[in-house]
């Protein structure tokens, strides 16, 4: 495709100051999955689309590929511009966090429609989202890590992408009569206590198995004020950052801020 335009829509999941002018854009393509871009001039007060290349922006875009690695915004139209959400700081650090996640479990140019059906589902909600605490998580949902939303998202995305953690039965020895107490990154799943002792597994509570198997099997929008404890979105987190930890090699930036 050198020195062909094409048009997509993309979600822009990184910004970055390039020069006097420009932004460098990290985007997730329905087309071509994840690509690298420059908006010249996108800076400036007069640029024809600096407004529509906001993170979290769902865009329609024309872009140039020539010889360089970044291709070039050439025309960027809105979708969905997600403004709300990126002006409220809870919703956009949620935002953020399932940004990263996407740059990095999807980090290969190549198509993948339901990763991107799930990015934009997620922003969708996340523009009606409110962070209102539950009788159980009064204190949990004070942290975009913990929202269940943003939990369910990065769950499904590790199924998405080949990781999905087993919780239905011991991941180790497949019995599915015996209580689950741990998750194995090396097995994949939760373990029964025999082999958690075996596998160096995570402990889990029943509560964090039980919410993790109900964020997985239920569809995005049932994430969206879901009343678990706030030891289960603990332990869900837990999980996920093993996950990427171990199958991925990278630990979350949005994660430890």
């Amino acid at each position: 495709m050198a020195g062909r335009a094409y048009s997509t829509e993309a979600v822009v999941l990184r910004s970055i100051r390039l020069g006097e002018a420009d932004r460098v854009l990290h985007l997730y393509t329905e087309a071509h999955g994840r690509v690298g871009a420059v908006a010249k001039g996108v800076r400036k007060t007069m640029s024809r689309f600096g407004a529509r290349l906001e993170p979290l922006s769902h865009v329609e875009l024309v872009l140039h590929r020539g010889r360089g690695e970044l291709e070039t915004v050439t025309a960027a139209q809105i979708v969905r511009s997600h403004r709300g959400a990126r002006e409220d700081y809870y919703r956009f650090s949620v935002g953020m966090i399932a940004a990263e996640a996407m740059l990095r479990l999807f980090s290969e140019e190549e198509a993948n429609e339901r990763a991107f059906t799930a990015l934009t589902r997620f922003l969708d909600l996340l523009d009606d989202h409110s962070a209102r605490a539950s009788h159980d998580t009064p204190h949990a949902v004070e942290r975009p890590a913990l929202d269940p939303l943003g939990l369910a998202f990065q769950l499904k995305l590790l199924w998405l992408a080949g990781y999905l953690p087993h919780v239905t039965a011991c991941a180790e020895c497949g019995a599915e009569q015996e209580p689950l107490v741990g998750y194995s990154t090396r097995s994949g799943g939760a373990v029964c206590a025999g082999c958690a002792q075996t596998t160096e597994a995570l402990a889990l509570a029943g509560e964090g198995i039980a919410g993790i198997e109900t964020l997985l099997a239920r569809p995005l929008a049932d994430a969206v004020g879901l009343a678990l404890s706030e030891r289960a979105l603990r332990d869900a987190l837990r999980v996920i950052t093993s996950s990427y930890e171990y199958h991925g090699g990278f630990r979350m930036r949005t994660l430890s801020a």
